[in-house]
């Protein structure tokens, strides 16, 4: 009796191709995959285009977790369990083409075959090293250099050689909500990229290479005139003599 082997599995046709429990989705800019509260019972993976990862505070101030680029999944949670929320709205930033993959597909998948199991917990690791690099550079960065690492991210220099990228359409009110800062603030630092030579920035932001230079130095061309100077506390407490006159021994 002749065996037949399985044929090896592929992940990239699987990813790139609708068939049973998922679907070829087409979404414009400003739709959404889903929202916030949503039953979580699919997930997306981004074929092309870009998207981004927002959620709602009860104050109703809205924030954007992370963006969203091709060749990355979104609504992960819907693996956790069957009665899973979304706890954010993921929502494409321009043009986008996502496979749709049921609840019960993935995990199936994902039990059966290693190739794609390797894929998802590769993307979840980078997904959670850039929540965490998200977070340190809210916390440690100025506004200036989080909206330079954003334009960075959205430019995707990693990805090509190019010395230059138009960058998907994105409105200063968007980028206020991403970077965490007032529009104003957004706007005099795009300005200031612009008279720096870093972007092109006339309705549309090209984001030039230059940019990815700077933050590899961490420094802007007049960085040296903002920054405060450095307090050197060592130094001072090697001289702690000089500055602080001895204290006197009372006796009784």
């Amino acid at each position: 009796m002749l065996e037949y082997e399985k044929p090896a599995f592929d992940a990239e046709a699987f990813l790139a191709n609708a068939g049973l429990g998922r679907s070829i989705v087409e979404l414009r800019g400003k739709q959404s995959f889903f929202s916030q509260g949503d039953a979580a019972d699919s997930v997306f993976y981004l074929q092309s285009g870009h998207a981004k990862l927002t959620i709602v505070a009860k104050n109703g101030k809205e924030t954007t977790i992370t963006l969203i680029s091709a060749g990355e999944f979104v609504g992960e949670e819907s693996l956790a369990s069957v009665s899973a929320l979304h706890m954010a709205t993921a929502t494409a930033t321009d043009d986008c083409t996502a496979l749709k993959i049921d609840r019960g597909e993935m995990l199936r998948v994902m039990h059966e075959e290693q190739p794609l199991t390797a894929r998802f917990l590769q993307f979840l690791l980078a997904r959670g090293m850039r929540i965490q690099s998200d977070l340190v550079d809210q916390l440690f960065n100025s506004s200036e250099k989080r909206l330079a690492r954003i334009l960075l991210l959205m430019a995707e220099f990693g990805e090509s050689g190019e010395s230059e990228v138009l960058i998907p359409e994105i409105s200063e009110q968007a980028l206020a909500e991403t970077v965490g800062a007032p529009q104003s603030t957004v706007c005099f630092f795009l300005n200031r990229f612009r008279d720096l030579g870093l972007i092109d920035y006339d309705g549309r932001i090209r984001v030039h290479k230059a940019l990815l230079n700077v933050i590899l130095h961490d420094q802007f061309p007049d960085d040296n005139a903002l920054k405060p100077a450095i307090i050197d506390i060592p130094r001072i407490l090697a001289k702690s003599d000089e500055l602080i006159p001895p204290v006197e021994r009372f006796t009784s």
